[in-house]
């Protein structure tokens, strides 16, 4: 049997991998790697390795993997967090060494999607429609933002470069508050503000690809943010409902922005997009791994964890009849804590409810 071995586990990306690979017809042995001993606890890999906290990511990260992927001798690799990526990849050619295949784009174009900032630059560089950013570096910076790129109310959308899960987002007018945030962050010179764009009506484009060639793509709107009351910008990186979709722009968008970054893409590439105030899709990011909600896909019918781990460790490709948006439209994942996703549609939540 073949070994997988996978990082970050005990937490929803990974598990929701994990899941959808354990419905695969091809069974593998899966290795469950983590800093943190309770996620360990908790993830249902069969074997579970621990990197303790003090090693990540300082110098003793590399010695750390590496031992664990010789005793482990994994045939494949998956790394689950962005900064984690973007850190086994320095030392890429020593875990191929030991047998070990990444499935993963070349070190340059995770430097450039993991810091928002870089990937702003290609993007603009490109012709790509994004909102107007800059990075604020001191408070010259700042007054700057709010002086040519606040809307009619002044907002502007502040966030750091680098991080998951809506890290530091916050819309404001208020400059003195804006300051005391990026204070709160020590985030001076890693903070950037943008254009402010329609934060509640956002779409990710989900994509493998296979030495320059498109494998498989879907998209997901999101209906709603999970828990947005609980934060000053009401997005939290979680998402509530989402919904399967397909639009021509989106597709189009999502094609040029990872094009314009990386000539022969290769692995997973995410584009998450917010649409403008003339309803049009801004690239905002690329994430380099599944997303949370992928298993929605799992279960809706297009396993992607399983075709990207096929290709790589069967060379097996998939059978589709559509390459692009595979699924149909109106699918519906609600999510909340402690309950079990739900798989349904609009018209299946309205049937059974009585109205007044």
């Amino acid at each position: 049997m073949k070994k997988i071995l996978i990082t970050d586990v005990g937490v929803a990306p990974a598990e929701n991998v994990i899941k959808s690979w354990n419905q695969s017809i091809m069974k593998e042995e899966i290795v469950g790697v983590s800093r943190n001993p309770v996620n360990l606890f908790t993830s249902k890999t069969q074997m579970k390795r621990h990197i303790p906290y003090e090693y990540v990511f300082g110098k003793e990260y590399k010695k750390s993997l590496l031992r664990i992927l010789e005793e482990e001798k994994p045939e494949l690799a998956v790394f689950m967090s962005d900064r984690e990526i973007l850190e086994a990849s320095k030392f890429r050619n020593e875990i191929t060494a030991i047998g070990t295949k990444l499935f993963m784009p070349s070190h340059e174009v995770i430097d450039n999607c993991t810091d928002k900032y870089k990937s702003y630059k290609v993007w603009q560089a490109e012709g790509i429609k994004v909102p107007k950013t800059i990075v604020i570096n001191n408070e010259s910076d700042l007054k700057t933002a709010f002086s040519h790129l606040g809307n009619k109310e002044g907002n502007v959308w502040l966030r750091c470069t680098v991080g998951a899960g809506g890290r530091g987002a916050l819309p404001t007018n208020d400059y003195d508050f804006a300051k005391n945030w990026i204070d709160t962050y020590k985030g001076w010179g890693t903070f950037t503000a943008s254009e402010l764009l329609q934060s509640d009506k956002t779409v990710t484009w989900l994509s493998i690809w296979y030495e320059g060639e498109l494998v498989v793509a879907q998209t997901r709107r999101r209906k709603s943010w999970g828990f947005a009351n609980r934060t000053l910008s009401g997005v939290t990186g979680i998402t509530g409902v989402g919904e399967t979709y397909s639009n021509e722009i989106v597709d189009r968008v999502s094609m040029d922005t990872i094009l314009a970054i990386d000539k022969m893409p290769h692995g997973v590439f995410g584009v998450d997009m917010t649409y403008d105030q003339n309803n049009f899709p801004n690239p905002t990011e690329i994430n380099m791994r599944f997303f949370t909600t992928c298993y929605f896909f799992t279960e809706a019918g297009l396993n992607m964890p399983e075709i990207y781990k096929n290709i790589i460790l069967y060379n097996e490709f998939p059978s589709l009849d559509k390459k692009m948006n595979p699924l149909q439209d109106g699918l519906l994942w609600i999510r909340d804590m402690d309950r079990e996703p739900v798989l349904t549609c609009e018209k299946e939540i309205y049937k059974g409810i009585l109205k007044l």
